[in-house]
């Protein structure tokens, strides 16, 4: 492939190369991108110091770490440097994206059968190894914000390689001087994102999932999800001693954008698990520790200690239990149904709603979760055309005394009901 794309093999025949990697360090950026010496890649290392500064959490600079390894990857393939970059490549890279499949660590066993279908049973499709709309999304937005930077530093090329779309119009039209300047236009190539509906666990489903698990630990952190659509890692983040509040039923959770701390209600069912976990543990957990620990055990050189619970550890918990039912429910799914339990509930208003999952704009809450739930419609259209079908067999109904049948039958046609 040459710099501009002029000529260039199948985009379907390329694999990237396993150039690089991104590894946590202990420094003012969490992660950094290495080349295959260990040496940081000083362009990155410098973008990433800018997101540390603009108070940028942990994770996000990581996610851009992963976004631009693979875009140097890419230009490795281009054989172009990060300087002479233009939209070509990034044009090839989107094209590329929608064809290729994802680099795995391992190949997949007993997912092998269900990857890219629908489940039966919870109707959400399984995650196959293409990349999706949302990471090529993602990927376009990482990219564009590098260069971003080093124009305002006056480096790199004089053109973003991810350009904007063409906007219709002059810029700013109309604008109205009391509200911001807004962005124009999205990105040229960024795909369409399908509209995704949420759907609540039926309340016989959140049973059998409910039952399936096999500890205190994990009915405790399901009741307390189910109560007020607390995200994975802002409940990961809760600690023993200092975010339970017994005498209120509430919990302390980090919030995940804003990082504000803010409490939130509990169902007493959740306390009650959360007290029989706690027994199970046998020894009290010290006050700042993190509330989810490992149930096992483990020897990590300095004796047996217990770890705090980790995301990967929790994801494994719906593995069992969805192996068991048949299903691919996700800790996603419980935020779902919190939240559309609390929309449907006449005594909650929708700003209600919108403190307790966290979102900065009502427009969000209601945007995502003032919609019809796809098997109740479903439902009350079986039941209309059900009607219809009785309709037809019940015989016709004599008009009322005074009217005349043949009259009637002109007016409203034959066969009136």
């Amino acid at each position: 492939m040459t710099p501009h794309g002029d000529t260039r093999p199948d985009l379907s025949l390329i694999v990237l190369p396993r150039w690089g990697a991104v590894m946590a360090v202990n420094d003012a950026a969490p992660w950094l991108v290495v080349d295959p010496n260990g040496v940081a890649v000083e362009p990155i290392r410098r973008f990433l110091l800018d997101l540390v500064a603009r108070d940028s959490s942990p994770a996000s600079v990581r996610s851009y770490a992963f976004g631009l390894l693979r875009w140097w990857r890419w230009l490795h393939v281009a054989g172009v440097d990060w300087e002479h970059a233009t939209t070509a490549e990034t044009r090839d890279l989107v094209l590329w994206m929608r064809l290729a499949h994802k680099p795995i660590r391992s190949q997949r066993t007993a997912s092998t059968a269900t990857a890219g279908t629908t489940n039966p049973i919870t109707r959400k499709p399984y995650l196959d190894d293409r990349y999706k709309p949302r990471t090529v999304r993602h990927s376009n937005a990482v990219i564009r914000s590098f260069y971003s930077f080093w124009n305002e530093l006056g480096e790199g090329p004089v053109v973003n390689p991810v350009p904007l779309g063409r906007g219709r119009g002059r810029a700013n039209a109309h604008h109205n001087p009391l509200e911001p300047f807004r962005p124009q236009g999205r990105i040229r190539y960024n795909p369409k994102v399908p509209h995704r509906t949420p759907r609540a666990i039926p309340d016989e489903q959140w049973i059998a999932l409910f039952s399936g698990l096999r500890s205190n630990r994990d009915r405790a952190i399901l009741a307390v999800t189910v109560s007020n659509g607390a995200r994975a890692a802002e409940l990961l983040g809760v600690r023993s001693g200092v975010d339970l509040d017994w005498g209120e039923q509430l919990v302390r959770v980090v919030r995940k954008g804003t990082r504000a701390e803010q409490w939130l209600p509990v169902s007493p069912e959740a306390f009650v698990w959360i007290r029989l976990y706690l027994a199970d543990l046998g020894a009290p957990l010290p006050p700042n520790q993190p509330l989810w620990q490992t149930l096992r055990r483990r020897d990590h050189g300095s004796g047996l200690t217990r770890q705090p619970l980790s995301y990967d550890a929790l994801r494994a918990v719906f593995r069992r239990v969805n192996t068991l039912l048949g299903t691919n429910w996700s800790m996603h799914d419980l935020r779902y149904t919190a939240a559309l339990r609390m929309s449907r509930d006449s005594a909650l208003s929708m700003r209600d709603v919108q403190v307790i999952l966290g979102h900065a704009h009502l427009s969000t809450t209601a945007d995502i979760y003032l919609a019809e739930d796809q098997t109740e419609v479903i439902e009350r259209v079986h039941q209309h055309l059900q009607r219809r079908v009785t309709d037809a067999a019940a015989p016709p109904v004599a008009p009322a005394a005074g009217y005349d049948a043949a009259d009637l039958n002109v007016l409203f046609g034959e066969g009136i009901r």
